[in-house]
């Protein structure tokens, strides 16, 4: 039995009954808005610190319940043959749900709205009339300006069992974007919805080519885990890391949308960054080694250095009595503690309370009863500290960093059997920096101390965290975010073939061993729900030369016309330059492109940018730059392909594709590049080319 399909007219009872309950569901929701921002707290808090807190707290909420007006309130209803939890009494109606982006009840209780991360939407996501899990009904809504006009119906007890195509659910995937990314809770798939509702505890990779939904996917799991787990992960905290500024403004709208507030955004540079200021750079060869997993053996060793055998006694005088402990007593401490390869810090601050126990073991010998206010006054002894300060000396990250980087003899000492000549010779600095503040830190320094400080005091542990883009991390930088979620869980999102750094990662094994993560699930995603089918299989062209052995993605959406390759030929005798030639091309193709609604992507090698940008102004075409909102008045965006990773646009007009190869420091690497600019378009491609194109897309 086909799915039904009513469009909007004054005769159709059940859409009139549908935007009946759409108004009286946002009239709730502002009922509930209103509640919350007419409480008073004056009386009920003990002091000025709870009312800062708690009023915090009532703001929060008041933002999670704002109704969004270009947002549904509701996208799906869910009608059950039997009541949720039990039977319905013969001859009664099943229970009847709403499914949408957050819960709204009216003012008896009642829900008019149900969450759809609540285990009683989940068939919304999962049923099939193979599997109907009890559903006699599933209905999706479309929308158009924010208003209910149309609806489609889907009998689960139809005894044919087929599953039919959504007209509705493939108009939403396909409606045009404009601004920042936006949610795809209203067309979730199933093996999508698994990992999202995947469980806190374990952590998941997700690996998926362009266009199967895996970075939303990951921010779906984060607003899931936070419905499911909201007291411990608002406890432990939760974070977005991602590639860079651009890509998570882009993605920033996504968890608002769903009533996500507290979910924190960074790049990994941020989070190494934290009194670091970078003002260097290193070449490939370089960055390739300080992100080596070996460099972290080396700091481990350099640090440990710091650890001296204890030459003499300590001497401790308390009152008319001297208390003796050897050296070779100390030295037992000194041997245990390294054994239990602790926190360099911890160790530093457990050796002086080591030595001050000795002493009053010795006292307690003698006849007297110490108490641990004796211990403390004991460990705090200038004698003591100061065999601590000769045996296990406090040490600064920084510095030691600054010493390994230019001091040849410190770095052969400490990376020896781990890094050539060649490879120690390839990171030291030419020009040795005076003090760490004059230090021209590159961004791969900042994760070495990040890695030092870690050694000495153990980074803060989140209970939650999402990676994505993860396969362009080097070992260094997977093990820095390791450590922000070394007691809780993770979420990693990536594409092998989109590997775009010198040190992108070949395998999710690899991987999620440096990330301190061996045991997540891998996932794969193989169906394409945003890329049209003719456009990834001009892409998968390149797998072959840039993934061998990974799957291609089977795009679902077949769209006839959506990929144009168009030649410009030279100049052929006229007076303007073939390069001319190209970006006058380049500027029509946006031209066309622009004739459509949503938003357009011109994306460009980054050497072409300043030549590109300016075609565009002297034709008169205003340009955003990649992070920048798109508008309805402001739609297209000159995007270098070095930030395109992540982002999606409607239409793109990729230009010259040997250029965008040819920008990258090998072919492998360029041609990725490639493969990520071909697969941006969500509506439609043209390639726009004068140089012969990369011969693996023949």
């Amino acid at each position: 039995m086909p799915a039904h399909v009513a469009e909007s007219d004054s005769t159709t009872d059940p859409l009139a009954h549908e935007r009946a309950h759409l108004a009286a569901s946002r009239a709730a929701l502002r009922a509930m808005r209103e509640d919350v921002q007419a409480l008073d707290i004056r009386d009920v808090t003990a002091n000025w610190v709870n009312a800062a807190v708690l009023q915090s707290q009532i703001d929060d909420r008041i933002k999670a319940l704002a109704d969004l007006a270009h947002t549904p309130l509701f996208f799906g209803r869910l009608d059950y043959l039997h009541a949720v939890g039990g039977e319905s009494a013969e001859g009664a109606e099943g229970e009847r749900f709403y499914i949408g982006r957050r819960h709204v009840h009216d003012t008896a209780g009642d829900p008019m709205v149900i969450d759809w991360r609540a285990p009683v939407s989940q068939p919304y996501y999962q049923a099939s009339p193979k599997k109907p899990q009890d559903v006699g009904l599933r209905r999706r809504f479309g929308y158009t300006a924010g208003e209910l006009t149309a609806y489609e119906d889907e009998h689960l007890t139809d005894p044919t069992g087929i599953a039919h195509t959504s007209r509705l659910l493939q108009a939403e995937i396909e409606r045009p974007r404009v601004g920042p990314m936006r949610d795809i809770v209203a067309t979730i798939q199933p093996e999508q919805d698994e990992i999202v509702r995947s469980g806190l505890g374990g952590t998941v990779c997700v690996q998926g080519g362009p266009g199967t939904g895996k970075t939303a996917v990951g921010l779906h799991r984060v607003a899931f885990l936070l419905y499911a787990h909201r007291d411990r992960l608002a406890r432990t905290g939760t974070l977005v890391v991602g590639p860079n500024r651009s890509f998570l403004h882009y993605i920033e709208q996504v968890l608002p949308a769903l009533g996500e507030l507290e979910v924190k955004q960074a790049t990994v540079d941020d989070l190494v960054t934290a009194g670091v200021e970078v003002r260097g750079t290193d070449d490939a060869a370089a960055a390739v080694v300080k992100g080596d997993a070996r460099m972290a053996e080396v700091l481990r060793r350099a640090i440990r250095s710091h650890v001296t055998t204890p030459a003499e006694p300590v001497v401790v005088v308390r009152g008319s009595r001297r208390w003796r402990v050897p050296a070779y007593e100390i030295e037992e401490m000194v041997d245990e503690l390294l054994a239990r390869d602790m926190r360099y810090g911890s160790a530093h601050e457990a050796l002086p309370q080591r030595i001050a126990h000795a002493v009053l073991v010795r006292m307690e010998e003698a006849g007297e009863a110490p108490d641990d206010r004796v211990q403390n006054s004991v460990a705090r002894n200038p004698a003591v500290k100061a065999a601590v300060k000769a045996i296990w000396p406090a040490v600064n990250p920084e510095k030691l960093v600054l010493r390994l980087l230019t001091d040849p003899e410190f770095l052969a000492a400490h990376a020896a059997g781990l890094l050539s000549e060649d490879e120690r010779k390839l990171i030291l600095w030419a020009k040795p920096a005076r003090s760490v503040k004059s230090a021209k830190w590159s961004a791969a320094d900042a994760v070495l101390i990040d890695e030092a400080r870690d050694l000495v005091a153990r980074t803060h542990s989140l209970g939650h965290v999402v990676l994505d883009e993860a396969q362009d991390l080097s070992p260094m930088q997977y093990r820095a975010v390791g450590r922000r979620c070394s007691t809780g869980s993770a979420t990693v999102l990536g594409d092998l073939a989109q590997g775009t750094t010198p040190w992108s990662t070949e395998s999710w094994t690899e991987a999620l061993f440096h990330l301190g993560k061996a045991d997540a699930v891998v996932e794969e995603l193989t169906a394409g729900f945003r890329v049209p089918r003719e456009v990834i299989a001009y892409a998968s062209r390149l797998l072959p030369a840039i993934s061998p052995g990974l799957a291609a993605v089977e795009s679902v959406r077949e769209s006839p016309g959506s990929l144009v390759v168009r030649e410009v030929a030279g100049a052929d005798g006229a007076d303007e330059p073939a390069a001319a030639s190209l970006d006058s091309a380049v500027v029509a193709a946006c031209e066309e492109s622009l004739r459509h609604e949503g938003s357009i992507g011109l994306i460009c090698a980054d050497a072409r940018i300043p030549a590109l940008g300016t075609a565009l102004e002297a034709a008169g075409h205003a340009y955003l730059s990649p992070g920048e909102e798109t508008t309805a008045e402001s739609r297209l965006t000159l995007v270098p392909a070095s930030l395109a990773k992540g982002l999606e646009y409607d239409y793109v007009v990729l230009d010259e594709p040997a250029a965008v190869v040819d920008g990258e420091p090998d072919e492998r690497t360029g041609l990725r590049r490639l493969y990520v600019a071909l697969t941006r378009a969500v509506s439609g491609l043209t390639v726009v080319h004068a140089a012969a194109l990369p011969e693996a897309l023949g």
